[in-house]
């Protein structure tokens, strides 16, 4: 049973992300619609566009596509990573029983997904793709569940959120150790030192958004410079922000009562200004309602909704629009291996581990959850987009030949798992009686 208090945040998160997943899809058209109208060009200037800066002394400047896959989606990645400790410590993957069962089904989602890619591929130079289809696009898998409503329990959403959030992880892991330059030990050193000190910091329970702002911006430059993708910085970054309150709930219920104490000792002559007292009262109230706000839900609750409704839609509207008319410059091959692995490898792959961890007893499916809404689910999985297109950005940019081949087969296999998933799950949650697998 999912405690009362769970659901509110819970279900405020899913709506944000649903609503999210429809400005990806409006992006997405107007990327493709623009990237092969006539303008087609204005919308590949635009986005090589050099942006930075330049002075007698230093220049630092990328492509404005550089920008947001390197800039922006790192504080997509910071969202993710505030979003893991999170679910770490206190939220659905705090404890083995609580983690077993998406544990199971992400790395099924994850590892047949990657078997299929290299068992189908045939042609070293696209061999490197291997890592494109194995996360899941949380935004657009959120906002397709959302629309059965009622016809699925809030627990197929937790564990589609919760499985999504493993998958980040290990594409995050695969983006550090596989799709990273070359290293530079030096800056490396000096970046790593950096979060140790926000680290300790944030043990000692001290914060400063601004030193954390700082730092924080240091330590993405060092990375970027030091052959690490920049947007691991972001997840770093994230478990250097503490989780606890300065002060518990009874402490400040008790300066609550002193600050309305003194606001209404304060308000005999009912005058429309604020008394000095008053003025004091409520400075009062703001330091302690900073010092009683975790630091971690505070950050995550102001970047949900921009990171939601203007990162992610930018980074689609500047990464998906591929040229789909001029077919002899696509990898046939490459496209339907990853149609393919997007599909079939996460269908297959999570509902057959989840079935067999479920037989030999290693993990506890809820008894709302049907088999039918399972493999629904692991068809659904199959979404990609965000993350896909990010990593297949990332494993050809040595070769941008392949790169409009992969993602045209990340559009096209996420369309389909978004088909087949809602209509797995669209007719087998018609208020039928759960069946359990036993």
């Amino acid at each position: 049973m999912i405690k009362e208090v769970f659901l509110s945040p819970f279900q405020k998160f899913v709506k944000i992300e649903s609503f999210s997943g429809i400005l990806l899809l409006l992006a997405t058209i107007i990327a493709l619609v623009w990237a092969n109208s006539p303008f087609g060009d204005t919308y590949r200037e635009l986005w090589q566009y050099d942006v930075g800066i330049v002075t007698k002394t230093f220049e630092f400047k990328k492509p404005l596509i550089l920008w947001i896959n390197d800039g922006l989606m790192a504080i997509f990645f910071f969202l993710i990573g505030l979003e893991i400790k999170r679910e770490l410590m206190i939220g659905e993957l705090n404890s083995a029983k609580k983690i077993a069962f998406p544990l199971v089904g992400a790395l099924g989602g994850m590892l047949v997904p990657v078997v299929f890619f290299l068992v189908l591929n045939q042609n070293p130079e696209t061999a490197k793709g291997w890592g494109v289809p194995m996360a899941t696009d949380i935004a657009f898998s959120l906002a397709i569940l959302n629309t059965l409503g009622n016809r699925v329990p809030l627990s197929l959403k937790v564990f589609l959120t919760a499985f999504a959030i493993v998958d980040d992880i290990g594409a995050v892991l695969v983006i550090a150790i596989f799709y990273s330059g070359s290293i530079n030990l030096t800056l490396l050193s000096i970046a790593l030192v950096m979060l140790a000190v926000l680290y300790l910091l944030s043990y000692k329970g001290y914060y400063s958004r601004f030193l954390v702002f700082f730092l924080g911006l240091s330590v993405w430059f060092l990375f970027l410079k030091a052959g690490i993708h920049p947007t691991v910085a972001g997840i770093l970054l994230a478990f250097a922000i503490p989780i606890r309150q300065k002060i518990n709930t009874s402490a400040f219920l008790v300066q609550l009562e002193k600050v309305y104490n003194d606001i209404k000792n304060a308000s005999i002559l009912q005058k429309p200004l604020l008394s000095n007292e008053q003025i004091s009262s409520i400075d009062d109230l703001d330091d302690w309602a900073r010092k009683f706000q975790s630091p971690l839900q505070h950050l995550e609750h102001n970047l949900h909704g921009w990171v939601a409704y203007f990162v992610i839609p930018i980074f689609a509207l500047a990464n998906a629009g591929v040229l789909i008319g001029n077919t002899d410059d696509l990898d046939t091959a490459l496209i339907t291996n990853i149609v393919i692995c997007l599909i079939l490898g996460k269908g297959i792959g999570i509902t057959s581990l989840v079935l067999l961890a479920q037989k030999m007893r290693l993990i506890e499916v809820p008894s709302e959850i049907s088999f039918k809404q399972i493999v629904g689910v692991a068809f659904l999985a199959g979404i990609g987009f965000t993350m896909a297109i990010f990593i297949a950005s990332l494993a050809f940019a040595s070769s941008p030949e392949f790169i409009d081949s992969a993602k045209i087969g990340i559009l096209i296999g996420s369309f389909i798992s978004a088909i087949i998933g809602y209509g797995i799950l669209r007719a087998g949650s018609n208020k039928e009686p759960n069946v359990k697998i036993s």
